[in-house]
């Protein structure tokens, strides 16, 4: 269970997360809101990237904000990024690899190649990175995410700009991650089917604020969260 409580962000004037608390359990859960709402720098704060102004993270009952940055990824928190990390100079298998952390037990070959044929990535691992198509290195990043013993995985708009065939494929991926890490996953995306097949819980920000939070079928159906993400009032 990760617990955030009363959490507070400010650029200078800018207040990015005013006093949000929000729960998240085992399993799949979204995270959503209108661009600028604090999806990202609630990814940072947890990911050590921003300091908060004040509040509190608890995640399996230890306290994250106290953590160094590098401690976070040796705890087993691990995340995706809107921009790609992978390595194009380097094979799949390396840039999976590298990512592991060897005080939550660095995995074998077998387990990073485990990683990578559970995103059914298409492509040998001895495959350079930049030789593979945005889907594919889409689907490095996860295997990144996935690989070794992760406890947490955050995972930052895996979705935007695909296909749909690449979108169906990276959903059952997505969905099938609890299942084979056992880590608590929290999905920020714009694609509300994504969200919809994946998410069994839903918060939904707005200016920093958390407006909605419950299961993804009633939160979608949220008055308040139609009129300030999907901006209408009937979906």
């Amino acid at each position: 269970m990760i617990e955030v409580s009363n959490l507070t962000v400010r650029y200078g004037g800018v207040t990015s997360l005013d006093e949000l608390t929000v729960t998240f359990e085992a399993g799949i859960s979204g995270l959503i809101g209108p661009n600028g709402a604090g999806k990202t720098t609630l990814f940072n704060v947890l990911s050590g990237f921003i300091r908060p102004a004040s509040g509190s993270v608890r995640a399996f009952g230890d306290d994250v904000l106290r953590m160094p940055h590098y401690r976070r990824a040796r705890w087993g928190m691990r995340r995706t990024f809107q921009t790609e990390q992978a390595i194009a100079d380097l094979t799949v298998r390396d840039n999976v690899a590298m990512i592991t952390s060897p005080l939550r037990g660095a995995p074998r070959r077998e387990d990073v190649l485990a990683a990578i044929d559970f995103v059914g990535l298409g492509a040998p691992p001895a495959a350079k990175v930049g030789s593979l198509s945005a889907g594919q290195r889409r689907l490095v990043e996860v295997a990144r995410a996935v690989a070794g013993k992760p406890r947490l995985i955050l995972l930052d708009e895996p979705a935007a700009g695909l296909p749909d065939a690449e979108t169906a494929h990276l959903t059952s991926v997505i969905r099938a991650i609890p299942g084979y890490t056992g880590a608590l996953t929290i999905l920020v995306d714009h694609d509300m089917s994504l969200v919809s097949a994946v998410c069994g819980t839903t918060a939904v920000l707005d200016f920093g604020r958390l407006i909605a939070a419950g299961p993804t079928a009633s939160v979608l159906r949220d008055s308040r969260v139609t009129r300030a993400y999907l901006g209408t009032a009937d979906i």
